[in-house]
């Protein structure tokens, strides 16, 4: 198991994992307060691919690739993923529908 330094590199080698074979792939998140560090393992129990940061601002990456593995596990392995984004989109949608009510 060795870690991979780039971010880029690591979700796209995830979401072709998970698209070889989503029935045994597995996405897991470790967090350890104490170290300050939040750890990534996508795995298949053949491959496994792991990230490792200490940085807050890795915490966005981390939530949209949550989202990609939810609208893959939902819509399957072969569904588009440009739809599937952050937080921010979904506040998007939901100030509007919340502008339409009040007026």
């Amino acid at each position: 198991m060795v870690y991979i330094a780039a971010w880029d590199e690591f979700a796209e080698r995830s979401v072709q994992l998970f698209r070889a074979d989503p029935h045994s792939s597995r996405y897991v998140m470790k967090y350890r307060h104490c170290d300050g560090k939040l750890v990534l393992k996508v795995t298949d129990n053949r491959e496994c691919l792991k990230f490792k940061t200490d940085q807050a601002q890795d915490a966005k990456k981390m939530e949209k690739l949550t989202n990609i593995f939810f609208t893959l596990m939902v819509r399957g392995p072969d569904a588009d993923i440009s739809e599937a984004s952050g937080k921010e989109q979904v506040e998007q949608a939901a100030s509007k529908k919340g502008r339409g009510r009040r007026q």
